[in-house]
């Protein structure tokens, strides 16, 4: 029965039955050089995806044939972002037993299992695609997972000081360095869920994350967690995404004649 909970956490987001028609286009190769914007700046338009194959769902063929000799992330779908980490995310006491009790509990409180949105790390890490809109003073972000709708402000606005308004994704603005797009969130909620296994964020959290595009169809992300409050030091994880071609996202909607929560009991 506990496996059959875990797999129901698991897989109810996952419930990708249908795709939009193929739409070919002409493209350069996905180890070409990634393409500018008319100030000169990386272009990070297009639908991505997490760089390592899909163990659970079927995207078909949507994802692109992945380099066979590519370096894994560390980071395959919902794993624990600190699966590389030399003895694991630094936690802070009440945080480690919390992520025990959330993954003891089969992960049955995840955001995501109950059509919520997911934290900004669970979103980069996740399965289904996100698509990319940029503009010169926005970058918009619109996740296939739960509808997510994310924006990053690029247009020079400073954080927010003490906003009232705790969000799910947190304020984004961002700032370009050199050809990286370095973006900074703050404003958290105070239960954002990290990963699967529940590494938490609080609102005391700040999230800084260095966006690139080495070539046309490979994009990286660095990030770096603060919070103080959640764990003992600031670290850093890197995430790896691969551009889907022909193809557009489909309608996700959560919700929807949903009947997994009333049987979702943890232990």
């Amino acid at each position: 029965m506990k496996t059959m909970l875990r797999w129901t956490v698991l897989l109810f987001p996952l419930a990708l039955c249908a795709q939009w028609p193929t739409y070919p286009t002409t493209h350069p190769a996905l180890t070409a050089p990634a393409p500018k914007t008319a100030e000169g700046k990386p272009d990070f338009t297009g639908i991505w995806r997490n760089s390592q194959p899909a163990r659970l769902g079927d995207f078909g063929d949507r994802i692109p044939t992945r380099d066979p000799n590519a370096e894994p992330t560390g980071l395959e779908l919902f794993g624990d972002i600190g699966t590389n980490m030399k003895g694991g995310l630094p936690l802070q006491p009440w945080a480690a037993e919390l992520k025990k009790k959330r993954m003891a509990d089969f992960s049955k409180d995840n955001p995501d299992a109950h059509c919520l949105p997911m934290g900004n790390m669970q979103f980069h890490t996740h399965p289904q695609p996100r698509k990319m809109v940029q503009t010169r003073d926005l970058l918009v972000i619109l996740y296939e997972g739960n509808a997510g709708i994310r924006q990053i402000f690029m247009d020079g606005r400073p954080l927010p000081l003490n906003d009232a308004e705790p969000w799910w994704y947190g304020y984004s603005t961002g700032e370009w360095d050199g050809d990286t797009l370095v973006v900074e969130t703050a404003g958290f909620r105070d239960d954002v869920w990290l990963d699967i296994n529940g590494s938490p964020l609080t609102s005391a959290g700040k999230m800084i994350e260095r966006f690139r595009r080495p070539t046309f169809g490979n994009l990286e992300i660095e990030i770096t967690v603060d919070d103080l409050k959640a764990y003992t030091k600031p670290w850093t994880v890197t995430v790896k995404q691969t551009i889907i071609l022909d193809a557009e996202m489909i309608e996700f909607i959560c919700a929807e004649n949903e009947r997994d929560v009333r049987h979702m009991t943890g232990k």
